[in-house]
């Protein structure tokens, strides 16, 4: 499963290190210091950007010297139980240390980094060195009842005072390893039932139990919440014991199922009516009714059970609410949630900026992160370099855009996280509008359920502007000169309005091998609105390695002069330039003159 790592670098040396924790640690990324070190997020500076990753709970890997984390953080530090895993790492890849949240993942995440560096990581927690197992750092999906008792019990066992083992429901294979009286004083209590206990027995809830449930469309998530948290608790079984939320894949998109998953904090998983139907001789109440409407015979006790496995057992059998339902079956081991159904699809359309990676945003950086495949252009992808490491790559060709974002939607449609990747902003000439195009023409019932996020990016339009000074700080618009899907007419129609209305104009897909003529004739109508020294800013391969940015007059623009890679910004009538040292500025007033003494 892919973790939203931070890999922090404050020197160059440690660049060849970080790249390579990239190869182990799927979906994350490389922080560097600006000026010294270019990667996937930027930061000036290190003291505040570490602070800003510990609040947010990120987990933090620095590549660099222990002390400059203790510095940053010391600060901050306060519940031990809500930090995120915290390490250093040396820049050679020599050491590896977890600092912060031994027991909240820092000690695995280090024997993992530590393998894969072939080193040996440098543990400190004593329960952990003496047996071999962190009790508040269980396997996932397993829960602390009561956290406020592990110390007392671990301290009990590094005494060798003696620590009884109770399994009421799961198993305790993952505590082989330490040795259990037969009566004691203190326990360990394995349990899926709700119980109370004091400092002597620690309970551990194992996730053992599969909730399903069933809603009438647009059903109040209130209300769901409401009739599974009553159910629990009359039945004094623990929410902390509930691996997952199962429903039909054709609830895949109803809000009131994610709410209650993310209520209980676990994850939401959907079956066909097929796997439903499967589970039809174990129902404890079939409906015709729902078999007509759904093409299974029970929508809640049949995804409980198909949760829970062959061998489960429904303990709570199909309990009604006003539009909704739940059920409860229970698993003799863990469930591993993930195996089994399938997740609401997620797509990101994603912008990710003309190219550089400090262009492009923190969002932008979660939904590449969190994704398991990656759909675009091949440029584009190849322009995410090292954040693209471990995910599922789908290329296709410059003008197969339509074959690109429904391929996009295929994949998310099977329950995977995708991210459509495009340059520049992905609602500026780019693929957002195409993905909603398609949903409203095809209507297909597998897309609708898909979950749709726009992340936006840092344009073209706006990084040319930067670079060049501030030619679009008053009122501008946009053209593409491409006539492959807007006919001239149109284009020419859109130029004459904007050469009459003065408006500063960019312009998009300016020429192409093929075609030539556009950018001429487009310069000539904007001529008749403004005179031929008019600043022109000519800005290509924005971001990346070979970047030029040239200012040049309006009546000297041809197309011999750009390509498909350069972004053209036409001043208006009121826009200039002027040296300023060695700089060369544009901008366009906004007014502000009139107000100057």
């Amino acid at each position: 499963m892919a973790l939203n790592i931070a890999l922090v670098v404050v020197t160059p040396a440690g660049l060849e290190t970080a790249r390579a924790l990239m190869a182990l640690l799927p979906g994350a990324s490389i922080h560097g210091l600006v000026g010294r070190v270019e990667g996937e997020v930027g930061f000036q500076d290190t003291s505040a950007h570490l602070r800003a990753l510990f609040a947010a709970r990120t987990p933090i890997v620095g590549i660099c010297a222990a002390g400059i984390l203790i510095r940053a953080l010391g600060p901050v530090l306060g519940d031990k139980l809500a930090e995120p895993p915290v390490l250093a790492v040396g820049v050679d890849g020599s050491s590896v240390v977890p600092l912060l949240g031994g027991h909240h993942g820092a000690n695995a995440l280090a024997r993992r980094i530590a393998e894969g560096l072939g080193v040996r990581p440098a543990l400190t927690t004593a329960g952990e060195l003496a047996l071999g197992v962190a009790l508040d750092d269980p396997p996932p999906g397993w829960k602390v009842g009561n956290p406020a008792a592990v110390k007392s019990v671990t301290a009990a066992l590094l005494a060798e005072e003696g620590v009884a083992l109770e399994v009421e429901s799961g198993d305790a294979q993952w505590l082989d390893g330490v040795g259990f009286a037969e009566d004691a004083e203190y326990a360990i209590r394995i349990t899926d039932r709700s119980v109370e206990a004091d400092d002597h027995e620690l309970v551990l809830h194992p996730p053992t139990l599969a909730l399903g449930v069933g809603c009438e469309r647009n059903a109040p998530a209130s209300e769901l919440i409401r009739l599974v948290r009553d159910v629990l608790a009359q039945e004094a079984l623990s929410p902390k014991s509930i691996a997952c939320v199962a429903s039909i894949d054709l609830k895949a998109d109803e809000a009131a199922v994610h709410e209650l998953a993310a209520d209980l904090g676990v994850p939401a998983r959907f079956l066909t009516a097929a796997e439903l139907e499967a589970e039809a001789s174990r129902l404890a109440n079939p409906s015709e009714v729902v078999f007509a409407e759904t093409g299974c015979h029970g929508v809640s006790e049949g995804a409980a059970l198909a949760m829970a496995g062959g061998d489960g057992i429904l303990i709570v059998p199909k309990v009604k609410g006003a539009r909704t339902t739940m059920a409860l079956a229970r698993a003799p081991r863990a469930i591993a949630a993930e195996s089994k159904g399938r997740a609401r699809g997620k797509l990101f359309v994603v912008g990710i900026g003309p190219g550089t990676p400090q262009w492009r945003s923190p969002e932008a950086s979660a939904a590449i992160e969190a994704s398991s495949d990656l759909v675009g252009y091949g440029l584009y992808l190849d322009l995410l370099g090292h954040a693209a490491q471990g995910k599922e790559r789908h290329e296709s060709a410059l003008g197969a855009e339509e074959a690109r974002a429904a391929r996009a939607l295929d994949l998310a449609a099977e329950g995977r996280t995708v991210s459509l990747v495009c340059s520049g902003d992905p609602g500026i000439y780019a693929l957002a509008t195409l993905v909603f195009e398609l949903l409203d023409r095809r209507k297909r019932a597998d897309w609708n359920r898909v979950d749709v996020v726009v992340v936006p990016g840092i344009s073209a339009l706006q990084a040319a502007a930067a670079r060049a000074g501030a030619p679009v700080n008053h009122d501008f618009c946009t053209i593409s000169l491409s006539d492959l899907l807007t006919p001239w007419e149109s284009i020419e129609t859109r130029l004459k309005a904007a050469a009459q209305a003065d408006f500063v104009v960019c312009f998009y897909n300016p020429v192409s091998q093929r075609r030539r003529d556009q950018l001429p004739r487009a310069r000539d109508i904007l001529l008749s609105g403004r005179g031929p020294d008019t600043p022109v800013i000519l800005a290509r391969q924005l971001g990346r390695p070979g970047e030029t940015v040239e200012v040049i007059r309006l009546g000297d623009l041809d197309a011999d002069k750009v390509d498909m890679l350069t972004m053209v910004v036409v001043g208006s009538s009121e826009t200039r330039t002027f040296a300023a040292g060695q700089n060369t500025w544009t901008y366009t007033p906004r007014g502000y003159g009139k107000k100057m003494v």
